[in-house]
């Protein structure tokens, strides 16, 4: 599968003001970590699902230190999910679609 627009590549510049408002899960991932690239396509089924609703959004950790550092994180992939730029939850490590959906439903 293509990697299309539904998923926001976003750094340091960019990440504070596009988290600011709704729900948005954000993923701190790396290109060499190998879950990561697992978790990439389950990631763009549920933004074509759950398009209008919620922002997935990809931060590379390497580009990224600050956000990072922010999110103390310790391994990747590590997916936040912010509501209104504000953590409600996390999960480490490779999620599957049905739990990250039920996360989602369960704040929504």
């Amino acid at each position: 599968m293509s990697h299309d627009n539904s998923i926001l590549e976003l750094n340091e510049d960019s990440f504070d003001e596009t988290v600011a408002n709704g729900l948005t899960l954000v993923d701190l991932w790396a290109p060499w970590c190998g879950p990561c690239r697992m978790q990439a396509p389950v990631l763009e089924e549920l933004a074509a699902e759950t398009a209008g609703r919620l922002t997935i959004a990809k931060v590379d950790v390497d580009e990224s230190p600050r956000i990072a550092a922010r999110f103390r994180v310790q391994a990747i992939p590590l997916l936040v999910l912010l509501r209104d730029g504000q953590e409600v939850a996390r999960y480490v490590g490779l999620q599957t679609k049905s739990a990250l959906r039920s996360a989602i439903d369960s704040v929504a």
